[in-house]
């Protein structure tokens, strides 16, 4: 321990709702017309506050709002009294319960926020990476054809050239809506899917040759993650570049994942990983030779600047979903996110921070 250590006092979880620009829809069943999450924040005898975004997914993690908030309660006895730069200290207290993946992501995630604080640092002194320009993509979610096609054309004018366009409820709809954004942006804008693990061993592998027909770059968990074998023999035929979501949760996700040799792209979310396991991902992907993306779980503006520091590492070799703050119709952050021809320049983001006042006006 240090000589004079910077001590955890408490821990905070504040709930808080942002309404959405519509519903966002995807999968067999998920459906999100507001973002209620969590900003987690680690207080120091200092008086100095860490602070990230919990964004609770019950259909995906099985977490909720409320659960967010029992975790950290659950935590607080463990982490109060820990000296802020032991890092193995506070991995193994976060690392002291099972599951809760957006809620110890987010704490994560908040420890190192603090601990750059407390030092007279910023997050942005010891993450920023060598590539802090970022191609950004845009979670496009199912809806009606025209809806779709109106919700890309405003985001292609905020400045998105990538959509990841959710699909796996009526192929033949959304190739028809696959037509439709080319048609409407030719090459300008590149498209991808996400199937969230709705197509079949039997239907999957000419469902992958349309999307590649239809010029798809490749498709994210076409096949549900339970199917390990399907899912092997998927990628080896080698119809489209498949990329790795919710097969990929955690590092030893990953591990299975790669000794399976089951896709070509790593879909890293800081939401649900944080920064300690995100990096060490990062770098196992990067030594297996798979490329690479930084993932949105639909975060409002806190989570996007976090995920976003991420972005810029080497071994990022794909565009990363860091736009999803356009969908939310009112922001926490004191200034805006704003993307140009595609891509976000993360360095101009030092100085955005949650705005109180607004953190007032959306709490639960």
């Amino acid at each position: 321990m240090s000589a004079q250590a910077v001590k955890i006092t408490r821990l905070e979880g504040i709930p808080y709702r942002l309404p959405l620009h519509g519903t966002l829809t995807w999968g067999a069943h998920s459906r999100l017309s507001a973002a209620e999450h969590v900003l987690v924040r680690v207080h120091l005898d200092d008086g100095t506050v860490g602070e990230a975004e919990a964004p609770p997914r019950p259909t995906i993690y099985g977490e909720t709002v409320a659960s967010v908030l029992g975790i950290l309660k659950h935590l607080e006895s463990a982490f109060v009294g820990l000296d802020i730069t032991d890092e193995a200290a506070l991995n193994a207290a976060r690392s002291s319960v099972a599951q809760n993946l957006t809620a110890r992501g987010a704490l994560d995630m908040a420890l190192w926020d603090a601990r750059q604080k407390a030092a007279g640092h910023s997050l942005f002194d010891v993450l920023l990476g060598p590539q802090p320009q970022v191609r950004v993509s845009y979670i496009l979610g199912i809806s009606a054809p025209a809806e779709m096609l109106e919700e890309a054309r405003r985001v292609v004018e905020d400045g998105v050239r990538v959509l990841k366009v959710k699909v796996g409820r009526d192929h033949a709809r959304d190739l028809s809506v696959i037509a439709a954004l080319r048609a409407e942006f030719g090459d300008a804008v590149q498209l991808y899917a996400d199937s969230n693990e709705t197509l079949t061993p039997e239907l999957a592998p000419a469902a992958l040759d349309a999307m590649r027909e239809a010029g798809l770059t490749y498709v994210e968990e076409p096949l549900p993650v339970s199917l390990l074998r399907e899912r092997q023999g998927l990628r080896a035929s080698g119809h489209l570049p498949i990329v790795a979501d919710d097969s990929c949760f955690t590092p030893l996700d990953l591990e299975r994942e790669l000794a399976f040799d089951t896709f070509d792209i790593l879909n890293i979310k800081t939401a649900r990983n944080g920064f300690t396991d995100g990096l060490a991902m990062l770098e196992r992907a990067r030594r297996a030779g798979k490329g690479v993306m930084i993932g949105s779980q639909a975060s409002s503006g806190l989570g996007t600047v976090h995920a976003a520091l991420l972005s810029t590492q080497a071994g990022v070799t794909e565009p990363c979903e860091l736009s999803f703050v356009l969908k939310v119709q009112h922001d926490l952050l004191n200034l805006p996110i704003e993307f140009k021809d595609g891509w976000l320049n993360v360095a101009a983001l030092r100085d955005h921070k949650v705005d109180d006042e607004k953190l007032r006006s959306a709490r639960l």
